[in-house]
């Protein structure tokens, strides 16, 4: 069953593909769709891509080891994206941006901007890797293990699906089957918080005192400064993580530059933004039903947070129904941000590496061409070294891995909107290396003396120290403009 709903679901998103690319696969078609897509479109399919399927089977299981304290991070995401859309955004659209790497080049100097693209094809790779990978291990766990067919099979045979509805048309492809897979994730969301709620056998204000008396329905955390949920610690750390990995991300922000001007761009940013706090809150009182329904049956709860959902799903807990809608979900989510993933590190590596806008259109696509299947191949490599070496919910693990190399990019940005100096460009890969490295040593010493723990907050930390870096090497001019 779960095959078969996989092979209809890439049957659509192929048909999707070969609509979006009749006419042709134009580098100004695949970069930026010629700057057409409707804001309306964008925003919606963005949801997807931003939700993920990490977060469709790590944030119902979260409840269980954080409460719903995560709902602070989301608060905080909304007030980033409204940073995004007044601050970011109108630099991108004035400078006329394929790749947002660009404004580090002309604010700072070629190697800042070759640094600026450094990190995030290692940032965009280690988190696509990690949220493919739990999708991957989903279904080699409960489908292919039974036919003994390899962990890295799977994963290549995922990241070559992504691969093919993409490779033509890139953006402009991405921008509708996004929109497909999104109403697809909301659709199955609902759906399996349905089937819970009957197989509970509650009405509509049973389900909400289950909610509001469950142990797990804490939402804000003022009293305990040193936890990680503390809500000014989550909550600022969510204005951050949306800056950083949306504002600062040539993923998010490729779709984006695909709307027709800046103010369906902001619109865009508006509505997207918002539909974070209702779709995850829906999440976590999916988790939370799921821990109700495993007392009321007595159905023994995994030890790892992230299985609650796939165990409920596909041991037929909640019927056959809910297995196909718990495919499809986690299949729309997972791809929804890799093929847009996949895309913007294929963009940025060409534009901000290779530098093809200078060359022709021929030798530019066929260059193109090539960095895509480099990078797909190199997607499965990481996801099977992630299986090896990951042991934390991948969630969270994705966060931390955003704090260490996002922190350099927000400090360079930062350094370049907020002053009017000029660093000395030579020493700015030296100082982006060492921020991490330096944030990693006060973690440890800040943990074994006071212990303290940081959190996503981190983020900033290492911002800061990037920052602070490109000061010191800096000098003052009057004629640095943004």
């Amino acid at each position: 069953m779960i095959l078969i709903t996989i092979i209809c679901y890439f049957t659509a998103l192929l048909i999707i593909a070969r609509i979006t690319s009749k006419k042709g696969g134009s580098n100004a078609i695949f970069f930026k769709g010629e700057n057409k897509s409707p804001w309306y479109v964008v925003s919606f399919g963005m949801i997807g891509a931003s939700i993920s399927g990490v977060t469709f089977i790590s944030v119902p299981g979260m409840v269980r080891g954080m409460d719903m304290t995560y709902m602070q991070t989301v608060f905080g995401f909304f007030f980033g994206y409204l940073v995004v859309a007044h601050v970011l955004l109108p630099i991108y659209y004035k400078l006329n941006l394929t790749s947002i790497y660009t404004y580090l080049e002309t604010r700072i100097g070629i190697r800042a901007y070759r640094t600026g693209s450094i990190f995030f094809l290692l940032s965009r790779m280690l988190g696509t890797a990690a949220k493919l990978y739990l999708v991957c291990l989903i279904l080699y766990t409960y489908v292919f293990q039974q036919f003994a067919i390899p962990f890295w099979i799977i994963a290549a045979g995922a990241v070559t699906l992504v691969w093919i509805y993409t490779h033509k048309s890139g953006i402009r492809t991405i921008v509708w089957t996004d929109t497909l897979q999104t109403f697809c994730l909301i659709t199955a969301l609902i759906c399996i918080i349905f089937f819970t709620i009957n197989k509970l056998g509650v009405n509509f204000s049973e389900v909400i005192q289950t909610i509001n008396e469950s142990k797990y329905s804490r939402i804000l955390v003022f009293d305990d400064w040193v936890s990680r949920q503390n809500f000014f610690k989550q909550f600022i750390s969510g204005i951050f993580i949306v800056i950083v990995m949306t504002g600062l991300d040539q993923d998010m922000m490729q779709k984006n530059l695909s709307c027709r001007n800046l103010k369906e761009a902001q619109k865009n940013m508006y509505c997207y933004g918002f539909s974070f706090i209702p779709l995850n809150f829906l999440f976590m009182c999916l988790g939370i039903l799921l821990i109700a329904l495993a007392g009321k049956t007595g159905i023994e709860l995994p030890a790892i947070n992230d299985e609650i959902l796939p165990m409920f799903a596909t041991q037929g807990y909640l019927g056959e129904t809910v297995l196909v809608l718990f495919t499809i979900g986690v299949v729309a989510a997972a791809f929804s941000n890799s093929d847009s993933a996949l895309t913007a590190m294929t963009t940025s590596f060409c534009i901000d590496i290779l530098g093809t806008e200078k060359e022709t259109e021929k030798i530019a696509r066929q260059k193109r061409n090539k960095v895509h299947i480099l990078f797909s191949i190199i997607l499965v490599i990481f996801i099977c070294l992630f299986r090896l070496f990951n042991d934390k919910s991948v969630i969270d693990a994705i966060y931390i891995i955003a704090s260490y190399t996002y922190g350099p990019l927000l400090g360079m940005f930062s350094f370049g909107l907020f002053t009017k100096r000029k660093t000395n460009d030579y020493f700015v890969p030296f100082i982006a290396i060492v921020s991490p490295l330096l944030c990693c040593l006060i973690d440890y010493i800040v943990k074994q003396q006071t212990g303290y723990q940081f959190g996503y907050e981190m983020l900033m930390l290492n911002g800061m120290l990037t920052f602070a870096g490109l000061w010191i090497a800096s000098i003052k001019t009057k004629n640095i403009t943004n």
